[in-house]
């Protein structure tokens, strides 16, 4: 008896199937916060990296090799501050007001940020396969930890750009300062001896991509809103303790 009615389950759930494909019906589309990350054609927006043996990609080895040879403890020092990626590093352009403890909202507005963002980074990482320059020249000696992943684009980058790009929307005062930030962010990964410089480059396309395709949902302006009305109130809060 039982085997007959999961049969009849079976039969039944096949039937059903084949009903809803005829009909066009299909299986939600998985999203993320702000953006659904299958929207960007990486392979379309990205440029390919350089490719291997050329003029570029021997000047980009280059340039890691000088940046080691003439890497100050100052600039080990910065990059391994980058290398830790903190959403609130942008705090020495915000303030020391802009910390995590004190923004809860802002804080889950760059979480969710980061989170629809590494999607399309990996997609991208994967697409290209790079190896990371100590890879290519064991000679490199990197002053951060090693990556395990793919090297185009840079990761950190794409994180840095985006998440000043959108806290530029929080605070637009900002954002030519917010911008330069990131840029220095990106260059401390070449510092760091584990990127190449159109890996930073290529993150910053990236992420100016993906910031606006989330900039056109009504969920990430409605964010925005609220982590600028609880900085405000943050900041209302520092001047009077002042």
């Amino acid at each position: 008896m039982l085997r007959r009615v999961g049969l009849f389950l079976a039969i039944s759930t096949a039937v059903l199937t084949s009903v809803l494909g005829a009909q066009g019906v299909q299986a939600p589309v998985q999203t993320g916060h702000f953006l659904d990350s299958s929207h960007i054609d990486v392979a379309k927006v990205l440029p390919a990296p350089p490719e291997a043996g050329s003029l570029a990609a021997q000047a980009d080895l280059e340039a890691v090799r000088m940046a080691q040879t003439w890497r100050t403890p100052d600039q080990v020092v910065w990059a391994l501050k980058v290398d830790a990626a903190d959403p609130f590093a942008p705090a020495e352009v915000l303030g020391d007001w802009f910390r995590k403890e004190s923004l809860p909202l802002c804080a889950q507005f760059l979480q969710d940020v980061d989170n629809d963002l590494a999607g399309v980074t990996s997609r991208a990482k994967a697409l290209h396969q790079r190896p990371r320059p100590f890879q290519v020249d064991p000679t490199l000696q990197p002053c951060v930890p090693k990556p395990h992943s793919y090297s185009y684009p840079s990761g950190h980058s794409s994180h840095a750009f985006t998440r000043a790009l959108v806290l530029a929307e929080v605070f637009p005062e900002k954002t030519d300062a917010l911008v330069a930030w990131a840029h220095r962010v990106a260059w401390g990964r070449i510092l760091g001896g584990v990127h190449f410089p159109t890996d930073d480059v290529g993150g910053r396309l990236l992420a100016e991509v993906t910031a606006a395709e989330m900039k056109k949902s009504p969920a990430f302006r409605a964010a925005v809103e609220a982590c600028r009305k609880e900085a405000e109130a943050v900041m209302k809060r520092v001047v009077i303790k002042s």
